[in-house]
C-alpha cells in the first residue's frame, strides 16, 4: 500500500448529465483566438495561424451553480464562454480523422481571465499563469455524453450577464474544429482520458463585478451558471 506524507488532495472531477458517475478530471488544455471576430477584438489578425495552448490546473474547476470568488489582484476580472471537449481516451500523434474517437462528451465551461495580469505579463513576454490559471478560473457544467448528442459542430454559443446577452456566436465559427484541435495538442503532448479542452470563445468578453450572474449556453451541449462572489 503506498503511503503518503500528508493525505493527497481529492480527485478533479466533473459532473456527467445523465449519471450519478463524475468525470476524473487530468488536465485542462485552452486554445487561445479561436474565433476570428474574438481575435479582432484582442487586436489580433484573425487569419488562420498556427493555434496555441496554455494549461489551467485541474483543481480550478468550478461546477455549475456554485458561487465563483472574485480573485485578488485584479481589478479587470473577464468572462469567456466556451464548448468544453472531454476526452475519454488518449493518445499520441493522432489523425485528424480519428481524433473524434476519443472524445468522451462535450460541456459548457467560462475561461476567467485577469484580463489586466494577463495584458501585463504579455508586455514583458512572461507566461500568462497569473491571469489565467488561478483558483476556480475554469468553471464547467456537467458533461454530455457523445454517445448522446453526437459530436456538435454548430450551433449557437451565448453568454448573459445578469440577463442581458453579452456574447453570441457559432460553433462553426472555431477556425480549429475539435477533430483538429484534438490532433494537434497530441503533436506535442501525450493526451489520455480525464483531459479537457476548453475551445474558444467568441467575441463581446468584457468585465465582471460581484454579485453578477452568468448564465451560458452551447446548443446542443448544455448550460453553466455561475455567480460572482
Amino acid at each position: 500500500m503506498t503511503s503518503y506524507v500528508f493525505a493527497p488532495p481529492p480527485q478533479a472531477a466533473v459532473a456527467v448529465k445523465g449519471s450519478s458517475a463524475l468525470f476524473p478530471a487530468r488536465r485542462v488544455y485552452c486554445i487561445g483566438r479561436n474565433y476570428a471576430a474574438h481575435a479582432v477584438e484582442m487586436g489580433h489578425d484573425p487569419n488562420r495561424e498556427p493555434p496555441f495552448f496554455f494549461l489551467k490546473t485541474p483543481d480550478a474547476l468550478l461546477p455549475s451553480g456554485r458561487t465563483f470568488p472574485y480573485p485578488p489582484g485584479t481589478s479587470d476580472l473577464h468572462y469567456e464562454i466556451e464548448m468544453v471537449v472531454a476526452l475519454g481516451k488518449g493518445g499520441r500523434d493522432v489523425p485528424e480523422a480519428e481524433a473524434l474517437d476519443l472524445v468522451f462528451g462535450y460541456g459548457v465551461g467560462i475561461d476567467f481571465t485577469r484580463r489586466d495580469l494577463q495584458a501585463e505579463a504579455k508586455k514583458l513576454a512572461r507566461p500568462w499563469e497569473i491571469g489565467k490559471a488561478f483558483d476556480h478560473a475554469a468553471p464547467c457544467g456537467p458533461i454530455a455524453p457523445a454517445s448522446e448528442i453526437g459530436h456538435p459542430a454548430r450551433g449557437a454559443v451565448t453568454l448573459d450577464v445578469n440577463g442581458e446577452r453579452r456574447q453570441t456566436g457559432d460553433l462553426d465559427q472555431m477556425i480549429w474544429k475539435t477533430p483538429e484541435m484534438i490532433a494537434y495538442l497530441s503533436r506535442y503532448f501525450e493526451l489520455a482520458a480525464g483531459d479537457l479542452i476548453f475551445s474558444g470563445t467568441p467575441s463581446g468578453v468584457g468585465a465582471v463585478v460581484r454579485g453578477d450572474v452568468l448564465e451560458g449556453r452551447v446548443e446542443g451541449v448544455g448550460e453553466i451558471v455561475v455567480t460572482v462572489g
